[in-house]
């Protein structure tokens, strides 16, 4: 049996969801008269109590949009060092809209307003002007950490009296929401943007979420439009992301409870140097010396787990709802043979 860890993107639909997305009511969502899309666009916004929502196949697409609609060359985005708007999609802020990157050092990838605040260039022509701050919750190089909502406002507070607009990459918010028991439309009332996947944790085939107001949402589709986003008859996939948000949420905390277990778990085995905290569904560990980081993967493989590289001498798996329910038995079973 294969045990997934590489991500939590390799959920596929459950046969629930299959029949929701198989029964959706569609049109044609360039033209604006897709029913099933509208339906989950408010469904969102209104759980976040913002005025619009965009639907897109990606989260890369949401964040480099949020990017370009509030921002405008030349200028810089202030961003964790750890950040996925700049590890991991293509140099994106740079092609797509013109920006240099002001990378923050933060722990674990979570930064803080005294450093958003020292980083906000002054203006000089010599220095391009800070014209967003984007926040990653959870931190996905960091572990799956999350922020303390206290310092999230704290960053919000320092954006507003700079006029800086504020983003989120909430890829994973939903995780963090679940550990936290923080409102989502407190989120809502802090940022000025919010970027959500619907095909991680949650168990969506595919998509994720602008929210924003009005006049945001109605930029955002344009260059949507321009980065070759709009799709057609996307009821179907907006209905599997529905269902996602009104069904997939609570049960978030099941993978965090394995993701716990598998790491004490982890941290019996010899070839097993440091687990680094574990907050929710994500689990970096580093390795033995003794090992080259593709050596153990492909050990691993062999054992039917995969995983992947995540940094030097570090591997990473992510715990999610498509796991066999034996799973940690299973490890019981396969790591010890690592050794």
């Amino acid at each position: 049996m294969i045990i997934d860890f590489r991500s939590d993107t390799v959920t596929q639909p459950t046969k629930k969801m299959l029949k929701v997305m198989m029964s959706a009511k569609i049109g044609d969502d360039v033209l604006g008269d897709d029913p099933t899309t509208i339906e989950l666009e408010k469904y969102a916004a209104s759980l976040f109590g913002m005025e619009a929502a965009l639907f897109c196949p990606s989260g890369t697409m949401t964040n480099q949009i949020a990017i370009k609609v509030h921002t405008q060359s030349p200028g810089e985005v202030i961003c964790g060092d750890l950040s996925h708007i700049y590890h991991y999609e293509g140099g994106g802020i740079g092609f797509n809209s013109g920006l240099s990157t002001r990378l923050i050092e933060g722990i674990s990838g979570k930064i803080t307003a005294d450093q958003v605040l020292q980083n906000i260039n002054p203006d000089d022509v010599h220095a391009p002007p800070t014209q967003l701050v984007s926040l990653e919750n959870t931190v996905n190089k960091g572990g799956g950490v999350f922020y303390d909502f206290t310092e999230i406002k704290k960053i919000k507070a320092v954006c507003n009296q700079h006029n800086i607009p504020l983003h989120l990459d909430g890829a994973r918010l939903f995780n963090a929401l679940i550990e936290t028991e923080e409102r989502e439309i407190d989120y809502g009332n802090c940022f000025d943007s919010i970027s959500i996947c619907l095909s991680k944790g949650l168990g969506a085939p595919i998509g994720s979420l602008l929210l924003g107001n009005a006049d945001f949402i109605k930029k955002a589709r344009r260059i949507r439009k321009i980065l070759g986003g709009g799709m057609r008859q996307t009821g179907y996939i907006a209905a599997a992301g529905l269902y996602a948000l009104q069904n997939n949420v609570t049960r978030l905390k099941e993978d965090h409870l394995l993701a716990q277990k598998i790491g004490k778990l982890l941290n019996d085995q010899t070839f097993v140097e440091k687990v680094s905290k574990i907050e929710t569904n994500i689990i970096i560990f580093e390795h033995s010396k003794s090992y080259q980081t593709e050596e153990l993967l492909n050990k691993l493989n062999v054992l039917g787990i995969r995983a992947v590289k995540m940094g030097q001498s570090k591997i990473r798996f992510v715990t999610h709802l498509n796991l066999p329910e034996n799973t940690l038995e299973l490890l019981k079973i396969a790591l010890p043979q690592m050794q």
